[in-house]
C-alpha cells in the first residue's frame, strides 16, 4: 500500500500489464451497402436526361439551285443589298446610289419596297467574301422576319398571294468600288 493509491479504484494488477477491471470498447462492425444509392443515383441521371430539354443547333436553310437560271428582270424591281468587309450594310434599288443602313432600318426598308411594288421585288443579297458571316445571318434573319409586314401590307392593298423572290449574288469589284466611299 505504499504507493500511494494504488489500491484505490482499480483493484487488480498495475497499470504494467496485468488484469484491469476495466472494460475494453468493442468496436461494432459497421457495413454501408451501396446498392440502393447506385439504384437511386440511375434513376435520378435518367429522370433528369428524360426531363431536361436539349438544345436543337439552328441551322439556317438556304435552297440553292444546281445551276443558275437566266432570268429577265426589270431593273425597277430589283433591290441590292450589300455588306461590306467591316459589316456595313447598303441597299439600292435599280441603280440608285447605294445607301448605309442599319439592321433596324433594314426590315422597313424592305416591307416598304415590297409593297410599293405589288409583291414584284426581287432582292439580292451580296455579302463580301472578306466579311463577317454574323452580318449575313442576320440580315437573312431580318429579311425573314419581315415577312409578316410585308403580307399584312399586301393584304391591306388587295393581294394574297405572297411570293417571295431572294437570291444570292457574288460579290464583284463594282460591288467594292461602289460601297468602298461611303
Amino acid at each position: 500500500m505504499s504507493g500511494g493509491g494504488e489500491s484505490l479504484g482499480g483493484g487488480g494488477k498495475s497499470r504494467r500489464g496485468g488484469n484491469s477491471k476495466r472494460k475494453v470498447k468493442k468496436r461494432l462492425g459497421f457495413r454501408l451497402d451501396m446498392t440502393p444509392l447506385v439504384d437511386i443515383t440511375f434513376l435520378l441521371l435518367t429522370f433528369f436526361m428524360l426531363t431536361t430539354s436539349m438544345l436543337t443547333p439552328q441551322t439556317l436553310q438556304l435552297n440553292v439551285p444546281r445551276e443558275p437560271e437566266e432570268i429577265d428582270v426589270k431593273c425597277s424591281e430589283l433591290m441590292t443589298i450589300r455588306i461590306r468587309p467591316d459589316g456595313a450594310i447598303f441597299y439600292n434599288v435599280c441603280t440608285d446610289e447605294p445607301t448605309r443602313v442599319d439592321l433596324k432600318g433594314l426590315r422597313k426598308v424592305v416591307t416598304e419596297q415590297n409593297i410599293a411594288l405589288k409583291n414584284k421585288l426581287i432582292v439580292s443579297l451580296k455579302a463580301s467574301p472578306e466579311g463577317v458571316y454574323g452580318t449575313v445571318a442576320q440580315v437573312l434573319d431580318i429579311l425573314r422576319a419581315s415577312e409578316p409586314d410585308i403580307i399584312a401590307g399586301l393584304n391591306k392593298i388587295g393581294i394574297d398571294k405572297r411570293d417571295r423572290k431572294f437570291t444570292v449574288a457574288p460579290w464583284t469589284e463594282e460591288d467594292t468600288k461602289e460601297t468602298s466611299g461611303l
